[in-house]
């Protein structure tokens, strides 16, 4: 069990590590938007362009493959065909996923001035503006959704360091956009639109190649509904349904910010990135470490197992969100200054930012449970059951950005997102404990609480040099980051000895992944 720990610490760590590259450079490509697009309508409609790709690209990409397409990969590697009856498998997928892609996209550009109104409520030349860009990063999806399908197949096989490197090419891309356009307004954002397509490219071309290092060289075959893709479409069709929910639900929240008025889709889009950050580098990063090992003692006849790597998952990933949870909650404000006022973002701006994400980090330990809770289910190839409980939470969001946006504006939309994050988590866990897959038992429970006691401590003392010195926090942009650098380190100074001492967290696990660093290893789990 010990070494079955450490695994999935250092699966974690890789794939951490990577989307922590590629995060610290989505936020040089924010701070340099922020400065050179400012609040501006549009940013606003260029964020509009930017989110709806992304939104369907995690309800094919994501949604399809981290629930069917990974467990099914991993029971025909380890069946009679091996590899071979895998890579067929991967062939029959591609071969009617991809043409499905090509005519979802071609049908979007044909309705997209009707798509983007009905989604932002904008006209004239704001829904213009969206509305040509939108049709330059649409293509976008079927870019991203291929890079889900060659991850998958390297993620299957544990090898996960491509998969995670790839999102930093898409924010090199923008990077770059952003450098060489600094004009502000209509010219940068279609500058931008472009770079988000050619990302894509970058990311596609680099997991092509990761698979054929691996040995994995897809052929392209006439679309044929064989047995495999029909038991793929079988357990993704209620995943997709799922994911669906989800995505409705971002549409909604893009719906409510467009009519919020002029910043509130730039607000959201700066916080939420500081957000994600957590959410991606210690969620995803652990669901995708998990669902494999999850799947293969769930094809072994072995639950217990499963349980308790889920167990552990859980316990690593509060052991890390928490901390982050705190400190983004108390220091959202100088946090949101030192990042992104400057230029056109001004510090009215920056106010509002901090608001905004002071309120959705209050639902991150949620987020990332829900990472770790759902593949119990899709481990299973029980996609329904997330679809049901997805399906009470778009409700209970709706009706609360409906009360809490008219009272609280920006805010209340932050809170809804929040709340309904939290009873998405309750009811997965509920209904895995309830169906005897998995429970928080004594020594799962302890370590949290003590990790709670931990993080409960460097809040304290995050807050009390906060106020205590004011003067730290304000003045040039490097003079404000040098104070929040300040402020996290102090606050991690304190958290992580504390965890430590009290048990928060398994040391044999730590020791070990320290004893091995150094040598060399592979990618495997």
């Amino acid at each position: 069990m010990a070494k079955q720990g450490m695994n999935l610490v250092k699966a974690t760590g890789t794939i951490g590590g990577l989307t922590l590259v590629s995060r610290v450079a989505g936020f040089g490509r924010e701070m340099l938007m922020s400065r050179v697009m400012g609040a501006s309508w549009q940013a606003d409609a260029f964020f509009i362009a930017f989110r709806l790709p992304n939104t369907f690209r995690r309800l094919f990409g994501e949604g399809a493959f981290s629930a069917g397409f990974v467990p099914l990969y991993a029971q025909r590697l380890q069946g009679p065909e091996g590899e071979e009856g895998a890579k067929k498998f991967s062939e029959e997928v591609l071969a009617v996923f991809a043409p499905t892609l090509i005519l979802f996209t071609l049908f979007f550009q044909l309705i997209m001035p009707l798509f983007v109104a009905a989604i932002s409520g904008y006209h004239g030349e704001k829904l213009a503006l969206a509305t040509f860009l939108t049709r330059i990063t649409f293509p976008y999806l079927i870019l991203i959704s291929l890079v889900s399908l060659f991850s998958g197949i390297l993620n299957s096989l544990s090898r996960f360091t491509a998969a995670a490197f790839a999102p930093a090419l898409l924010n090199v891309a923008m990077l770059a956009a952003l450098i060489l356009d600094r004009r502000g307004g209509e010219g940068t954002a279609t500058t931008l639109a472009i770079a988000v397509t050619l990302g894509g490219v970058l990311q596609l071309g680099l997991l092509i190649l990761a698979c054929a290092r691996a040995g994995i060289v897809l052929k392209w075959r006439r679309p044929r509904v064989t047995p495999g893709v029909r038991q793929f479409v079988k357990v993704v069709i209620p995943a997709t349904l799922g994911a669906g929910v989800y995505q409705i639900s971002a549409f909604i929240d893009t719906f409510f910010l467009a009519r919020i008025g002029t910043g509130a889709q730039s607000y959201f889009n700066y916080a939420d990135r500081l957000n994600q950050l957590p959410l991606g580098v210690i969620g995803a990063a652990v669901g995708t470490a998990i669902l494999p090992q999850v799947s293969r003692f769930i094809g072994a006849g072995d639950p217990k197992e499963a349980a308790h790597v889920q167990g552990r998952a859980m316990e690593l990933a509060m052991l890390l969100c928490i901390p982050a949870a705190v400190a983004l909650a108390i220091t959202a404000g100088p946090l949101a200054s030192a990042l992104f006022q400057g230029g056109r973002f001004t510090a009215a701006d920056a106010q509002l930012t901090g608001i905004t994400l002071s309120i959705i980090v209050m639902g991150l330990p949620a987020y990332v449970l829900v990472k770790v809770l759902t593949p119990g289910f899709y481990a299973r190839q029980d996609t329904a059951t997330p679809v049901k409980t997805a399906i009470v939470t778009l409700v209970a969001n709706v009706v609360l950005n409906f009360v809490l946006i008219h009272l609280y504006g920006i805010a209340g939309l932050a809170a809804a997102m929040a709340s309904c994050a939290w009873l998405n988590c309750l009811l997965l866990y509920v209904i895995l404990h309830r169906r005897g897959h998995f429970t928080i038992e004594g020594w799962l429970a302890t370590r949290i609480f003590k990790q709670l006691l931990a993080g409960a401590a460097m809040g304290a003392v995050l807050w009390l040099v906060q106020t205590s010195l004011p003067g730290f926090f304000t003045g040039s942009a490097g003079h404000r980051l040098l104070g929040v650098a300040a402020l996290v380190g102090s606050g991690m100074a304190v958290y992580f000895p504390m965890v430590w001492l009290i048990g928060g967290m398994d040391k044999e696990d730590i020791n070990a992944l320290l004893r091995r660093r150094g040598k060399k290893g592979s990618d495997s789990v």
